[in-house]
């Protein structure tokens, strides 16, 4: 029987180590509504800028990173929140071994 409800007792358990010069990549969640992806970047990885087509949340679990939000550049650690509207120019640069869930909200 499927549950009506997905269910993470612990997202640090998910998380894998990522080897040197990595980023690991999880999809947790996926339906008509949203997409939720839980990445783990070593020290020193990047997404370089990019844009989402639909609105997006990063939530940052662990580590420390410099993210940049349209112009502005921000420091996420662990507990960072960020909500973006579509098509808004983003990057990251894990300073540290970084865990952040990204959330993409379909339309």
């Amino acid at each position: 029987m499927e549950l009506p409800y997905t269910y993470f007792a612990d997202l640090a358990a998910l998380t894998a180590v990522p080897p040197e010069d990595s980023i690991v990549s999880r999809t947790l969640f996926n339906s008509d509504a949203m997409k939720v992806t839980l990445f783990t970047f070593a020290a020193g990885q990047a997404l370089s800028e990019h844009t989402a087509s639909m609105p997006a949340v990063l939530h940052f679990i662990s580590g420390q990173a410099r993210l940049t939000l349209g112009g502005d550049e921000q420091i996420a650690q662990a507990n960072t929140w960020a909500a973006m509207p579509a098509n808004l120019p983003h990057s990251i640069v894990a300073e540290t071994a970084v865990t952040m869930l990204l959330i993409l909200i379909k339309k």
